[in-house]
């Protein structure tokens, strides 16, 4: 068993990649009854209460491993809710978005593992001096939030990071199917953590539109969006290729305050469709049982 399976106590390495507030107990329980380890999003979740309600409505419909993101920058009120996870019985989580001394201490008294989520190698460097039990390297052709600076493809991050710490190394972006998961095992990395095609799942609570816009993707389909400090890769619809055509500046154009409302209703004018460069692979909206099976098939 490697040190991955370990920490996750999964059958598979498949970690589920959290999406903003995309919650929904049934879609994280369906990963874990695949074997993946799936994964509550709870960067934008203040609530311990609410967190707590989310687990037990998980642990209704599985009594297989998952865990929970935690946004560090993003949200006071994280030390609260691991003392609520370490209840419930989560022994993993993942963090993001902010430096792990914040919160590793707390983590590591309430006697739980933890991955840390980074885009470049001397981050992930730090994490693990920073008491990180693995790290999950994200690619710039991974979904979601990314920085506005240069980047480096998963190709050349995860052998990269793979030399530079002794904990397992996860895979995030440009994976939805066996030929990504051999691919990242053939550059050192343990597991990985799949985003954008379980956004596209049929278990997923995106949107039909937001999961129709994946499925049609072709090949360049996505670009970063800037955001200010920060940007999204997202999918390029007919408004927004219009705007960077016309050189408009995109910033002013898009305010991610409008994210949450587009996404539910599928005005991708009010704000694009987020996903990652794998959107152009993925063809059809199946199970997550079905696309664990072919991953690792």
């Amino acid at each position: 068993m490697s040190q991955l399976l370990e920490i996750l106590g999964t059958k598979y390495p498949i970690i589920q990649g959290p999406i903003g507030e995309l919650n929904d107990p049934k879609m994280v329980a369906a990963v874990s009854e695949a074997g993946g380890f799936g994964m509550m999003a709870l960067g934008f979740v203040q609530d311990p209460e609410k967190v707590k309600q989310m687990a037990a409505q998980v642990k209704e419909l599985t009594d297989k491993p998952f865990g929970a993101n935690l946004m560090i920058a993003m949200n006071p009120n994280n030390e609260a809710i691991l003392e609520v996870l370490a209840e419930a019985g989560v022994k993993t989580v993942t963090t993001s978005a902010g430096s792990p001394k914040k919160i590793y201490p707390k983590i590591k008294e309430l006697g739980m593992k933890a991955l840390h989520v980074t885009l470049a190698a001397p981050l992930a460097l730090k994490a693990t001096d920073a008491g990180a039990d693995a790290v999950v390297v994200s690619g710039t052709e991974s979904g979601g939030l990314r920085t506005t600076g240069p980047e480096s493809t998963n190709l050349i991050l995860i052998p990269l990071v793979c030399d530079m710490v002794d904990v397992p190394v996860v895979a995030a972006g440009g994976i939805a199917d066996r030929r990504g998961f051999q691919a990242a095992l053939a550059l050192g990395a343990q597991g990985v953590q799949i985003g954008t095609a379980f956004l596209a799942a049929e278990e997923s609570p995106a949107s039909q539109s937001w999961k129709e816009s994946i499925v049609g993707c072709g090949d360049a389909g996505t670009t970063l969006l800037p955001l200010g400090g920060m940007a999204m890769r997202t999918i390029i619809n007919p408004k927004m290729s219009e705007l960077m055509a016309s050189g408009a500046d995109l910033t002013q154009e898009y305010n991610m305050g409008n994210a949450g409302k587009a996404w539910t209703t599928g005005n991708f004018d009010l704000f694009p469709a987020g996903a990652g460069q794998i959107s152009a692979l993925i063809k059809e909206i199946k199970p997550v049982k079905d696309i664990i099976e072919e991953i690792v098939s």
